[in-house]
């Protein structure tokens, strides 16, 4: 059984299952938002996360892997094995750890935390902290992130120009990605949410030969408004950020774990970041200071993001010794093998 950001096909769920696939013997179910559909390969069987059949289908899995809490009624049977990959190194403050949290949300997280066997972690530095947030005191296999695998192999350069060529986009434009958190009190809200970023102005600043990706978390697709503008994508419902990632020159986010994974391609980072000290005091709350520890420019406006964002080379060569300290400490396990790693534990290898 697989299960992604709620029944969506990416992420690790997906990676591991790519090693996986077409091998003998093993029976592959993915749950699946009928949003998503479309994502999914035709051959691969799924249940709606949502549907009544998903309860039975996890309780007859003998593995579930998924990358955040499965939020499913189920009793985990006796012999099933549930591998939690978790979605990002912890930035900001998780789960138990977190500032504020509507009443009885956690309590019923909990519920699935509980039926944990395996906890992955991207870096040593990752671990004390998701034992912290979760409470944890189960395995924790520091594997690296499998969803990262790709970044670090040669098939990435193919991956680049497909979704390039998917969205239209010149082989020679500068592509920007954005893809910034969500905030914990604004997900219940039901009026229209706004991005930080203003792409017009973002477009218009940077001119010609620049293409903007942008990318609502999961918990906010469909939320945020976007006006449709020439040389702007809305790329949220796209299916796996990881090949965004390939097809990016620059990421721009504000606390999103996408910082730790973007890294790994070793081209830059910015930060947007116009709500930091409400983020970090009231808000979330944070295991690092943002500004000691990003790999690239923390600014607050989007005139300020045009300025850095206009010579790429000098940004990438002012904080290349910064971006390679990121990476030693964060993403040290990010080499194009955790996917291996992590089979290799479940006794899958091979």
């Amino acid at each position: 059984m697989w299960n992604s950001f709620h029944g969506r096909f990416s992420d690790s769920p997906r990676a591991l299952w790519e090693r996986l696939a077409g091998r003998d013997g093993l029976e592959h179910v993915w749950l699946a938002h009928e949003a998503h559909l479309g994502s999914f390969p035709r051959a691969v069987r799924t249940v709606d996360i949502e549907g009544p059949g998903a309860r039975e289908t996890l309780e007859s899995a003998d593995l579930l892997v998924a990358n955040t809490h499965t939020e499913v009624e189920w009793d985990k049977q006796p012999g099933t094995t549930y591998v939690q990959t978790w979605h990002g190194t912890p930035l900001k403050r998780v789960h138990r750890d977190v500032r504020w949290a509507p009443d009885g949300v956690l309590d019923r997280l909990d519920r699935d935390v509980d039926r944990w066997d395996l906890l992955l972690s991207q870096s040593a530095w990752s671990t004390p902290r998701l034992r912290s947030a979760f409470r944890w005191n189960g395995e924790v296999l520091e594997s690296g992130y499998p969803r990262n695998d790709l970044l670090s192999r040669p098939e990435r350069k193919t991956v680049r120009a497909d979704v390039r060529r998917g969205l239209g986009i010149a082989d020679d434009a500068v592509v920007v990605l954005y893809a910034p958190t969500w905030r914990d009190d604004e997900k219940d809200q039901g009026s229209e949410l706004t991005y930080p970023l203003d792409p017009a102005e973002l477009v218009r600043g940077l001119g010609p030969g620049h293409v903007l990706l942008v990318r609502a978390h999961y918990l906010l697709t469909g939320r945020l408004r976007l006006d449709a503008l020439p040389g702007v994508h809305d790329v949220s419902l796209y299916p796996d950020l990881r090949d965004l990632y390939c097809a990016a020159d620059v990421l721009v986010t504000d606390y999103s774990s996408a910082m730790f994974d973007f890294a790994v391609t070793g081209r830059p980072v910015l930060h947007l970041a116009p709500d930091l000290a409400r983020f970090g005091d009231t808000v979330r709350g944070f295991y690092a200071d943002l500004e000691e520890v990003a790999p690239g420019p923390v600014v607050s406006t989007t005139g300020e993001l045009v300025d850095v964002l206009t010579d790429l080379a000098t940004l990438e060569q002012d904080w290349a010794l910064r971006s390679a300290a990121f990476r030693e400490t964060f993403t040290p396990l990010d080499d194009g093998d955790a996917g291996e790693r992590v089979l290799a534990r479940l006794g899958l290898s091979g």
